[in-house]
């Protein structure tokens, strides 16, 4: 495994593939001045999610961790008009980082934050009967994945993509004797992603700026 590899090939696709975005650059900006950690997605991640969403034409985006709002604002960006990404953070600190970003982003009638631990925000939400969403990004803390994914699929439709975030872990989820909770909750969402009937998934191991690691994929069957 080489590092600089694979962040001078990211570097390489960003700049042939990604227009210069000063509002994205800001965002990034701002997440690090206000010592958020550096876990966005890589730039050509963020680009990722926005053509999945587009692909999918979703009007209804759901987001479980939020952070700064870096990839809320890739995924907004390929809303409608009349769209609705609701994004769930749990730190106060963080959520008004990503709304100073999303405003700045000029996306803030799109956007609806909500600050509190994403399982009470998710019965909340499924409480309010909303619509069911088009597509569903979960990218918050991994021990929690396995029971984001059970919300995930009450509150979609059939055919409602679900993407899911680092869950390769440097290959940590192949080791049957690792006790971090993070790498458990990971397996154990895996587990119940393949066996769940309701759903047809796959997932890709990715290199790059963010290291080894790669994101699972659902579509909600018929």
């Amino acid at each position: 495994m080489d590092q600089n590899l694979w962040n001078a090939v990211d570097r390489y696709l960003s700049d042939k593939l990604i227009s210069p975005d000063q509002r994205i650059e800001d965002a990034l900006e701002a997440n690090a001045c206000a010592g958020l950690p550096a876990i966005d997605v890589a730039p050509n991640q963020g680009k990722l999610l926005h053509l999945l969403a587009r692909i999918q034409g979703a009007s209804r985006i759901l987001e479980i961790g939020t952070l700064g709002g870096y990839s809320t604002i890739w995924l907004a960006r390929a809303l409608p008009p009349t769209g609705q990404l609701i994004t769930l953070e749990l730190q106060p600190k963080h959520a008004a980082v990503a709304q100073s970003n999303i405003q700045r982003a000029g996306l803030s009638s799109l956007v609806d934050i909500r600050v509190g631990p994403a399982l009470d925000s998710l019965a909340a939400l499924h409480a309010e009967k909303p619509a069911p969403f088009d597509f569903i990004f979960i990218d918050a803390d991994k021990e929690n994945n396995p029971h984001y994914l059970d919300w995930a699929v009450k509150l979609s439709r059939p055919g409602t993509l679900i993407l899911t975030d680092n869950i390769v872990r440097d290959g940590a989820i192949i080791e049957n004797d690792n006790k971090d909770p993070r790498v458990i909750g990971t397996r154990t969402f895996l587990e119940k992603l393949g066996k769940d009937p309701r759903l047809d998934a796959t997932a890709i191991q990715t290199v790059g700026v963010k290291g080894y690691d790669g994101f699972a994929a659902a579509i909600v069957k018929p």
